[in-house]
């Protein structure tokens, strides 16, 4: 009899060594196994052949006919285990499967590798970038809207190819896999591999287990998940958006792409891609600290137009500007009707879903509000019924004030669907689609990309989901509805995202297909971070943001944890809050303790918030930090908002 460690993928396991089961013969490390784990059978991977324990081990289920899982696999494992604090059944998890397909995955033959596909000629910012880049290390691509990242991809994907190995291409959302997966499979036919949760169970089963046993190089495109893919010899990394937040996993181990990737990249000894329009503070920061190469774009690559986006700034302040719609200004009206005129596309941008973000009382002052979450109610005009964002609780939408039975009930500070109903009011005849996460699956932007791009759609409303990467050449209007929706959030990451959201949004046009425009209603039209913006002047922005951190200590100069505490009453989670803090301030642990406060959401499913938010040089002490929760508290390691 043998005996092997192994590796359970179980969040049911809570250990942070590997089990030993056994085995009538050696395993090779790597080997994929079935496991009894309690009452259930899990997947697991063999880490290693062990001699016979004190105890009676348990035999392993069941062995599939699989080829060991590569080595880094295994190495990155090993390092999300000793840097993000979670269990190694959860760890584990997202190396591996739920569960491995029924019947068997056949390889199919793949297309030759031939080039990159008929692709316009490299611009001289495009070539003095691949330059730039080196056979492996972090490289920050700071290329603006319309300079081309993705062209510079696809020639970087086919070096890798030609020298046998895979390539994984990340986006931060699934609505931009059908831009790429069109862009690169245009260049390498079916040796591109989409992998996103979208996707049934049974096919994310097999796509798994046909790479694993692939042994030719294929390029991986997804979400942050898609990383995980079991590649062999991987020759090229990269992040697009790596800006975005998506990139950040909500529950634990709470890991970072960005991190992760690295540490995989390293492994290979593969070069990782940071692209951005609006590189992250703390990655920019870091990447000038240890003098990692920051490659810059600014030439549009496509050439049918030279002209610049016109951007022309309306305050909201000034209701003179608003009499033919409340939320549409004159201008902006003006401006739609033009382009409509000329067969041209407009993109509507707003940071907000539903109809009426605010219904309240005119007598009383009475709110409508979550049972659950104590959070405003949005109201949803093509329901007629009342939502919470947090829970998803719902609710009849009201005709009397609950609270005074009077029937005076406002519907305030508007959302996408509103805008739809105005839009298609004064434009009846355009053809409309609001896109945010409110959509039904069939009504994804992802499915509808290429109706989109055709110029099948009119005009565009949608919130940050139409912000990112999408290249539509028939474009040629953007309006912002408020600008202000993300910049007087009370977090130190407010400002970076104003500037991030807007940028990505107006860089929607002026690529270079056409003569572009941007209009944007704000509040703050003197605003030094918008002048930014419009200037497309990341310099200034980056110098007074990086300064402000610097000055209230956040990263990227101190690592972040932020603590909540959830109680039934109020009473109680701040007692808890304020023990705790006590506890950690009494410890010999080197950090800063802000709070404890109440969260910015406050209530959430019948339950009160209170968090504290920990401060360290040293990430290691935060790590200290988290062994001592009490139960009730959960933790957000490196943290991307304190919110």
């Amino acid at each position: 009899m043998n005996y092997v460690e192994v590796l359970v993928a179980s969040t049911a396991f809570h250990g942070n060594t590997a089990l030993t089961y056994s085995c009538e013969k050696k395993l090779p490390v790597g080997t994929l196994v079935a496991v009894p784990l309690r009452n259930k059978e899990v997947l697991g991977i063999v880490t290693a052949n062990v001699f016979k324990p004190s105890f009676t081990a348990k035999p392993i289920t069941s062995q599939p006919d699989l080829p060991p899982l590569p080595g880094q696999m295994l190495i990155l494992l090993r390092w999300m285990q000793g840097y993000y604090p979670g269990t190694l059944g959860a760890i584990t998890q997202h190396f591996l499967p739920k569960d491995l397909p029924k019947k068997p995955v056949n390889i199919e033959s793949l297309d030759a590798i031939n080039g990159p596909g008929n692709l316009p000629p490299l611009t001289p910012d495009q070539q003095k970038v691949l330059t730039g880049i080196k056979d492996n290390g972090t490289h920050i691509l700071h290329g603006q809207t319309g300079t081309g990242k993705t062209r510079v991809y696809i020639e970087l994907a086919h070096k890798s190819l030609v020298n046998g190995k895979s390539v994984i291409i990340l986006t931060p959302e699934i609505g931009l896999t059908s831009q790429l997966a069109n862009d690169f499979r245009g260049a390498f036919g079916n040796r591109v591999v989409l992998v996103h949760s979208q996707l049934t169970e049974v096919t994310k089963q097999r796509l798994w287990v046909g790479i694993l046993k692939q042994s030719e190089p294929l390029v991986i495109l997804g979400p942050r998940s898609a990383l995980f893919s079991p590649l062999r010899k991987i020759g090229l990394i990269v992040i697009d958006e790596s800006h975005e937040t998506a990139y950040k996993q909500d529950q634990a181990p709470y890991y970072h792409t960005s991190r992760v990737a690295s540490a995989l990249a390293s492994s290979h000894g593969a070069p990782l891609i940071l692209g951005s329009a609006t590189p992250l503070v703390s990655d920019y920061f870091l990447a000038e600290i240890k003098k990692k190469p920051i490659l810059t774009m600014t030439q549009t690559a496509a050439k049918q137009s030279s002209a610049e986006t016109m951007v022309q700034v309306v305050d909201l302040r000034d209701r003179t500007k608003f009499t033919k719609k409340s939320h549409l200004s004159d201008l902006l009206i003006d401006a739609i009707s033009k382009r409509l005129a000329q067969k041209q596309q407009v993109l509507l941008f707003l940071n907000r879903r539903g109809t009426a973000r605010i219904i309240f009382c005119e007598q009383c002052g009475w709110q409508a509000a979550c049972p659950h979450c104590d959070l405003p109610l949005i109201y949803h005009g093509d329901s007629h019924s009342m939502r919470c964002h947090s829970c998803d609780y719902k609710g009849s939408s009201p005709t009397n004030c609950s609270n005074c039975n009077n029937s005076s009930i406002i519907f305030k500070s508007i959302g996408t669907k509103a805008i739809v109903d105005e839009v298609t009011k004064l434009f009846p005849e355009a053809r409309v689609m609001r896109f945010d996460t409110d959509n039904k699956k069939h009504e994804r932007i992802e499915q509808h990309y290429d109706a989109i791009k055709q110029g099948e759609v009119d005009i565009l409303i949608g919130t940050q989901t139409l912000a990112k990467g999408l290249d539509l050449p028939n474009l040629s209007l953007v309006g912002v509805i408020i600008a202000d929706t993300s910049l007087y959030f009370p977090d130190f990451s407010a400002q970076e995202r104003t500037y991030q959201l807007l940028s990505q949004v107006i860089g929607r046009v002026g690529r270079g297909h056409r003569a572009g425009e941007a209009i944007i209603q704000t509040y703050a039209p003197d605003s030094s971070l918008l002048e930014a913006i419009i200037k497309k002047d990341w310099q200034t922005f980056y110098t007074k943001e990086i300064n402000e951190r610097k000055a209230f200590l956040f990263p990227p100069f101190c690592f972040l944890l932020k603590l909540t505490c959830r109680r039934a009453t109020a009473a109680s989670t701040e007692k808890a809050a304020r023990d705790f803090a006590s506890t950690l301030k009494a410890s010999d642990i080197r950090i800063l303790i802000e709070g404890p406060a109440p969260a910015f959401h406050e209530k959430v499913q019948n339950k009160f918030q209170w968090q504290l938010v920990v401060k360290s040089k040293d990430r290691d002490e935060l790590k200290k930090v988290i062994t001592l929760l009490p139960s009730g508290w959960s933790y957000d390691i490196d943290p991307t908002n304190l919110l």
